[in-house]
C-alpha cells in the first residue's frame, strides 16, 4: 500500500442564521473548487457584529484537507 499525501486549507464561512449553516457555506464551496476533500475541522466560531452590538453574521473557520494527486 502506498503513501498518501493531503493538504490542508482554512477557510471562513459566514452566514446571517446560524454557525453551523456558516461551517456548511465553507465545505460546500470547497466541494465546488476542490476534489477528494476528506476531512473539516472547526477551528473557531465568531460572531460579526454592528456597532449597537446586534449579530451582523455567525462566521466558522474550517480546515478541510484533500487528498493530493499523484
Amino acid at each position: 500500500m502506498g503513501e498518501s499525501v493531503y493538504k490542508v486549507v482554512e477557510l471562513v464561512g459566514s452566514s446571517t442564521e446560524s454557525f453551523e449553516k456558516a461551517a456548511a457555506a465553507a465545505v460546500l464551496k470547497a466541494r465546488d473548487s476542490l476534489r477528494d476533500l476528506r476531512i473539516a475541522e472547526i477551528s473557531k466560531f465568531d460572531m460579526h457584529l454592528d456597532d449597537d452590538g446586534n449579530i451582523v453574521a455567525y462566521r466558522a473557520k474550517v480546515k478541510i484537507s484533500f487528498k493530493m494527486e499523484d
